[in-house]
Order: C-alpha cells, then structure tokens, then sequence
C-alpha cells in the first residue's frame, strides 16, 4: 500500500457541501428512515422516566390559560365577546405552544447533537426538521383537549360557532412550524458560537408571547395603545394567532394583507435560517 495517498487516491471523500445553499430533498428522502427514527426518539425521550407521562402535554395549556383567564380577563377586563375567556386563551395558547416548541427544540441543533454530527454522516437538516414533526403529535394531543373543551361550552350554551375558513387550519399550522423551524435554525448557528445566547432565548419567547396577540384580540392594542400597536401589527406571529382564533371561533377578524405578509415573512426567515445552518454545518464541530 502506498503511504503517501493523494486525495485521488480515495474512493469516497465526505466533506461538508459546497453549496451555500441547499436544502437536499432528495438526500433527506433518502434517509427518510433516519427521520422517523429522530421522530420517534424527540416523543419518546419527552416524557420518559417521568410520573405524569404525556399528561404533562395538557397541565401546560390548562394551567396556562386558567391563569391569563383570572389575571387578564376578569382582573384587567380584556372583552373576549362571546366566546367564553377560557376557550378564547386556549385556542391562542394551543396553537403557540407549537411555534415555541418548534423554535426552542430546533435552536440547540448543532450544541444537542454535536456527539452524533461529529461520527456519522446524514443531512443534518433531518434534525431540525425531526423536532418540527414530533412536535406535530404533542399540539394534536393539545388540540384534543381544546376540542373537548370547545364541546363542553357548546352544549352549555355558549354562543360559538366555526367558520368556513377552517378548512385552510392545517396550511396556518404549517406556516407555523417554517417559522419556528426557520428562527430555530439560524439561533442554533448562533449558539454555536456564543454560548451566553441560549440563555436569552427563554426570556425572548416569553417577551414574543406579549407581542403576538397570544391572550388578547390585536383590536384591543390597536384601541388602547394606538402608539404601540405598530409593535403587533409587524409581527407575523400575532397574525397567525389571530386567524387560528377566527377559523376555531368565529370571533376577531382575518387581514388577507396581514397573513400575506406573514408569508413572505415566514418564507425569507426560513431561507435564511436555512443558509445560515448550512454555512454553519460546515466548521460548527470547531467551536461547539
């Protein structure tokens, strides 16, 4: 065997993609297997070894929309018309549950999983993309709950009613997760050099929830805080909010101009998390 082996020498050589862009569909097809795997292991490992098991799914946005419900409809007033307070924050809380959940599962990539990128190869956007879709199995057990609820105050009487637009809910759900998926990856660039910043991500979520119309209409910012309501309004989470709200109860109102912006936003943020994580992918074993 010759000692001094020139690159030409080997059959294979694995190197990080030269594109600065790429979003491999086709590898991550491949390794569809390797996907489902991470689906099932980001479910399994949630609740394991804990009492309560996957009920833990259901105390969060139960305890969470009891508390807004006290301290902001009947402490502060805010009106919720005629859906009752409690259903109208568990519809809000629901559907954000998934964004952040996507966001804070997707933005430790590269610092969660260095043990593994750093001994075998596959598209480590399979990773990312893995918690996006296990996720998907947490918010349908939340909506479940909403569903229940949402059939207790029907028969009790509350004035609810859907509307038509509930056929497009899926498609918010998933402008939802690109959005999640898009921030998380370009945080997760980010933390692979600065470690300080993990530990902001908790306090920018909970300051985000204030801002996206999570437990109050954006009509209500717009009334009472007109010189503020430009912080709402330019953000493409409250306007996903908003619609979910408009599609499960029939109550706010829906901005086509809105939800178009929400769009463009949601697919710039998503390419550009996506060319952060690549160029990232390429040295982030240096510096994790």
């Amino acid at each position: 065997m010759n000692d001094n082996n020139t690159p030409n020498d080997w059959l294979f050589e694995i190197t990080p993609k030269n594109k600065f862009f790429s979003l491999n569909l086709k590898e991550v097809w491949q390794y569809r297997d390797l996907l489902l795997l991470f689906v099932k292991r980001d479910v399994i490992t949630v609740y394991k070894q804990t009492v309560l098991g996957p009920l833990w799914y259901l105390i969060q946005p139960l305890f969470t929309s009891v508390t807004f419900t006290i301290i902001f409809n009947n402490v502060a007033g805010i009106d919720t018309g005629t859906v009752p307070p409690f259903l109208f924050n568990l519809a809000g809380i629901t559907v954000w549950n998934y964004f952040t959940a996507c966001l804070t599962g997707t933005s430790d990539t590269f610092k969660a999983n260095a043990a593994i990128f750093g001994k075998v190869y596959f598209p480590r956007i399979i990773t990312p993309l893995s918690v996006v879709i296990s996720n998907l199995v947490k918010f349908g057990i939340q909506f479940l709950i909403f569903i229940g609820f949402y059939i207790f105050y029907y028969f009790q009487g509350a004035n609810l009613g859907l509307n038509g637009l509930i056929l497009f809910f899926p498609i918010l759900i998933i402008i939802m997760g690109i959005l999640g998926l898009g921030l998380g990856m370009l945080i997760s660039a980010m933390v692979t050099k600065y470690r300080d910043f993990s530990h902001l991500i908790g306090f920018g979520i909970q300051l985000l929830m204030y801002l996206s119309a999570v437990m109050y209409p954006m009509s209500l910012i717009k009334d009472k805080l007109p010189g503020y309501g430009w912080l709402v309004e330019y953000n493409p989470l409250a306007y996903i909010i908003e619609t979910a709200r408009y599609m499960l109860l029939d109550v706010g109102e829906i901005s086509v101009l809105g939800l178009s912006y929400t769009l463009v936003v949601t697919i710039a943020v998503f390419f550009i998390g996506l060319l952060v994580f690549n160029k990232t992918e390429k040295s982030f074993i240096d510096t994790v």
